[in-house]
């Protein structure tokens, strides 16, 4: 009798250890994504800028002033003209890519020229505008950057007007040559804070806000 009650309590004994430790075998085989050792994710690239027809260039070219050029105008047709080179393709590029592509054109005038392009005034390519149309203040093309929201655009464009519908307002878009529709409410997020409303904007964007009819 007092054999089998020793057993018993050994039984439970064992049991009870087992309880404890089978959470701490699990702690340390637990999946990779709960271990506090992990790294923070890092930065997103940012998209690097490109050029576009109407945007202002300064082209710096060392110790030949006679061949630099500032405030220079990208063309409609999206060239530029320099001393020694008339005619060059500017828009869809970077600065950077632009600068190499002069110095080669150099090359044949300058020996190894060192080319700098900076731009000074921003519009960029046509598919990387956000467009807005209808009744802003001030309805007008701003080039695109990372991260920008409806808000921005609206910043840029001096808010609504007194007639506008903003909360009509549309997000016309292209994604893989379908055009998509995505209602905002302007006059929620502008006057009423609401900033759910307050969407990401892409590349290529238009923004049409409607006059009220009331």
């Amino acid at each position: 009798m007092m054999v089998a009650k020793a057993l018993r309590w050994t039984g439970w004994r064992c049991i009870a250890a087992m309880a404890l430790f089978v959470p701490i075998l699990a702690g340390c085989h637990g999946s990779p994504a709960a271990s506090v050792n992990m790294p923070p994710p890092g930065p997103v690239a940012s998209t690097p800028y490109l050029i576009g027809p109407g945007d202002q260039l300064s082209v710096f070219v060392y110790q030949s002033p006679q061949l630099s050029v500032p405030n220079l105008a990208v063309r409609p047709d999206g060239r530029i003209s320099l001393p020694l080179i008339p005619d060059i393709s500017a828009a869809g590029k970077t600065p950077t890519v632009l600068a190499k592509d002069i110095e080669g054109r150099l090359k044949e005038y300058v020996k190894e020229p060192n080319v700098s392009v900076i731009v000074s005034g921003f519009v960029g390519p046509l598919d990387r505008q956000i467009r807005v149309i209808g009744e802003a203040t001030e309805p007008l093309a701003i080039p695109y950057r990372d991260k920008m929201t409806v808000l921005d655009v609206m910043i840029q464009t001096k808010g609504l007007t007194r007639y506008a519908a903003g909360n009509s307002s549309v997000i016309v878009r292209q994604v893989g040559g379908t055009r998509q529709t995505l209602k905002v409410r302007l006059s929620d997020l502008l006057r009423d804070g609401d900033i759910d409303q307050n969407v990401a904007m892409l590349p290529g964007d238009t923004l049409i806000i409607p006059q009220s009819w009331f």
